[in-house]
């Protein structure tokens, strides 16, 4: 959009008092001024636009209550934001935040005011510190690089396989001779810890990926996908562990095009410190330049997190811990929680605070280390191994049996638990699976593969262990426990003995879901919702990975190997209003694209987004409101009546929260959905036939013959204007054809037509 074109919307919409404006996917660099003066605006949508700051003008429309600057180039929020009193909701994904911090910024505008509040109240001060995490395989040197970074004097020995996570602190002198602290994670390269990475591989943090160049069995492109999907941009250095001087080479250029993240590579040999002292200057320039590093914070923060640091405890108690912030200056319960909230993002300590009722959130663990040992401590236990995952609580009472875990069975079990490590076996109270120690060998079981629904997800990049959350998640619902390492039977609810079979195929990159029973699309749709919600917890996952939707045309329905339609060209199709698709195995049937999506529970999904996109567009006379697209986020669809079937599948809680959704939903749309109906087939027009007919012949005794032919005509006429109407309803008729068809159905009504006709 033209400056000039942009100047004169915004006086339009100041001087028409305007309650709502979209500017999005403008290109705006720079807010006109003016917009301060559109007093009356109460949503402003600047989504995906070049703004590198808010503009104080922005700042003075005291009546804004939703402000959207998402996908832009903001690094700072100003403290002005908090003129806005009235702002309850403020959009700031994809933007480099730096000040406040983004654990702050992600909590909302109401954090936000407290954060400003603080700093006002009580000074500012600076926080000097890092994570360092060192990554790679089992053996390949890791502990001996975090050992060498501490003390390049470390004398190398033969050093047992690190056990999950150690933690090693290191500090070097800033150029203002303060200290900067850093955190050393080294991880434990065995695939059995990996089940942890997504929640200790943080961003803001330096990585070091260290591969044995004698043993060659790094695969640099997993260890580089798994960083950048969970470290948001993190800088990565690859270390090559040269052990008795054996090279190896690496394809630096490839990756550095793949990797945006990826810096540079470094070869040593740690038993000679050949090259470390590169190694250690690379590093410290790459801690020093960390977004967070310098960041102004809360007098009071830095103060709480020096306390902590110096507590020499594992964990304390959560009155514990609003007693130190009380007496290091915090005034408000809620900020100290923030900084609590803040500092478990940071990787410093651990506040889960999703759930008021668990025993996690009534403790503060101080040294993630303690936790993590005591998860990795079952894990490792010879018995639990032998009993393919299962323990109990009396198996925990001695694997937990050290002092410093006494009285914390219960907090660590609820640990492994969101960790999902572990899940309580349903009936079996007091037991436990951890189905990464699961039989790899899938078991018997009956399979009815007579009409099955099956879906695949394929994945360009597959992190590992997507199907064992997916376990987890899903345990109460397994079918008589049968479950695998790679696999699970799903019988949610007792659904009219629906099954779903979910495997992971980690070789091929794929999970293939095959539903079996009388209530399979129900079941599908529970079983992909909470996958996609699996994969949704990988930030940058969206675009490694797709949905395969089967075909359903004579040739592949029922078949076990049938064509797949990827869900986002279905998509397009749908959104195009392209109805139909080519199946690619002979004879090449065209399948209808509604259908395809209706199969798995997707048409309804669909068919609200594009409506959502348009509505405002189409309806809107432009007073108000201009090009204003709504997002939603979709939920399952499932109806009160599957509920019940089903025993309920949502609370009274996600009910009200669902009927409260629904009523949004109908009030942003003012239009109903085009859906197909259950009557929208041949017995239909055989009913309306038969209806005519029997109305024609009941007449035909008590009209006179001119009257009984018009009747007799206008009823042959109706039947297929019943029909244009349905296939308007059903959008495979446009609205010109329509109109074109009634107007044809109408000339030929006796009297009427030729008057109609007269007109034409």
């Amino acid at each position: 959009m033209l400056p000039s074109e942009l100047e004169a919307l915004i006086e339009q919409a100041a001087r028409e008092e305007w309650e709502e404006l979209d500017l999005r996917d403008k290109g705006i660099g720079v807010l006109p001024a003016a917009i301060k003066n559109c007093k009356s605006l109460k949503k402003l949508v600047l989504w995906r636009n070049n703004l590198s700051e808010i503009p104080d003008s922005i700042t003075r429309l005291t009546n804004l209550q939703s402000l959207d600057i998402s996908f832009n180039s903001l690094s700072a929020i100003p403290d002005s934001i908090t003129r806005l009193t009235n702002l309850s909701s403020l959009y700031l994904d994809e933007n480099p935040i730096t000040e406040p911090p983004l654990e702050v910024v992600k909590e909302g505008i109401e954090a936000i005011r407290q954060y400003f509040k603080q700093i006002e109240t009580e000074g500012v001060d600076y926080l000097y510190e890092a994570k360092l995490l060192i990554v790679g395989e089992g053996g390949a040197g890791k502990t001996s690089l975090a050992n060498k970074i501490i003390n390049p004097n470390y004398q190398l020995c033969e050093e047992d396989s690190t056990k999950g996570i150690e933690v090693l602190h290191w500090s070097f002198p800033r150029t203002d001779r303060n200290q900067f602290n850093v955190n050393i994670w080294d991880f434990g390269g065995q695939e059995i810890y990996h089940s942890t990475h997504q929640y200790f591989l943080t961003k803001r943090s330096l990585y070091l990926l260290v591969a044995d160049t004698r043993k060659e069995d790094t695969d640099f492109y997993y260890w580089l996908n798994v960083i950048e999907l969970l470290s948001d941009n993190s800088p990565i250095l690859i270390i090559k562990n040269e052990k008795q001087d054996r090279q190896r080479e690496i394809n630096v250029k490839e990756l550095r095009g793949e990797f945006g993240s990826f810096k540079d590579v470094f070869a040593t040999n740690l038993a000679t410190n050949r090259d470390l002292d590169k190694i250690l200057s690379e590093a410290q320039h790459q801690l020093s330049q960390l977004p967070h590093i310098g960041q102004t914070l809360p007098k009071t923060w830095v103060k709480v997190r020096q306390a902590l640091e110096n507590n020499p405890r594992n964990y304390i108690s959560l009155n514990e811990y609003l007693q130190i912030c009380e007496d290091n200056g915090f005034k408000e319960r809620k900020n100290a929680l923030q900084l609590s909230d803040y500092l478990h993002d940071l990787g410093i300590c651990l506040h889960f605070q999703d759930d008021e009722m668990s025993p996690l959130y009534q403790i503060v663990i101080l040294k993630p280390k303690w936790g993590t040992d005591a998860a990795y401590a079952v894990l490792d236990n010879p018995q639990v191994i032998r009993n393919f995952g299962r323990f109990s609580n009396k198996a925990l009472a001695q694997i937990w049996s050290a002092d410093e875990y006494t009285g914390m069975h219960s907090g660590l079990l609820e640990l492994m638990k969101k960790f999902q490590l572990c899940y309580e076996i349903p009936q079996e109270k007091g037991n436990y699976i951890a189905p990464q120690l699961l039989t790899e060998n899938q078991p018997e079981y009956a399979w009815d593969e007579a009409e099955n629904l099956i879906l695949r997800y394929t994945y360009d990049f597959m992190p590992k262990g997507i199907v064992r959350q997916f376990i987890v998640a899903m345990h109460e619902s397994i079918e008589a426990q049968i479950v695998w390492r790679s696999g699970v039977i799903i019988n949610y609810k007792n659904i009219n003995s629906t099954l779903a079979e979910v495997t992971e195929n980690y070789g091929k990159r794929e999970i293939k879901i095959r539903v079996s029973g009388k209530n399979k699309r129900d079941l599908l749709t529970i079983v992909t919702y909470k996958l996609d919600e699996i994969h949704n917890s990988y930030k940058r996952l969206a675009d490694k990975y797709q949905k395969l939707i089967p075909c359903n045309c004579n040739t592949c329905k029922g078949n076990q190997n049938p064509h797949f339609y990827p869900f986002a060209t279905l998509q397009e199709f749908l959104s195009d209003r392209q109805l139909e698709i080519q199946c690619q195995k002979k004879p090449y049937n065209m399948v209808n694209v509604r259908k395809l999506l209706d199969d798995i529970g997707e048409t309804e999904k669909n068919e609200r987004q594009f409506l959502r996109e348009t509505e405002w567009q189409n309806s809107n006379n432009g007073k108000n409101v201009i090009e204003f697209k709504p997002q939603i986020t979709v939920q399952p669809q499932i109806t009160i009546q599957q509920q019940q079937q089903q025993g309920g599948t949502m609370d009274n809680q996600q009910q009200q929260q669902s009927n409260s959704d629904n009523s949004q939903q109908q009030q942003q749309t003012s239009r109903p959905l085009r859906a197909k109906s259950a009557w929208a087939n041949g017995l239909f027009y055989l009913f309306l036939f038969v209806v005519v007919i029997g109305g024609i012949g009941y007449l035909a005794g008590t009209l006179k013959l001119l009257n009984l032919i018009a009747v007799i005509v206008a009823g042959i006429v109706f039947i297929p204007l019943v029909g244009a109407l349905q296939l308007r309803q059903d959008d495979r008729l446009s609205e010109q054809n329509f109109m074109e068809l009634v107007k044809l159905a109408i000339a030929q009504l006796p009297l009427i037509g030729n008057i109609f006709k007269g007109k034409n």
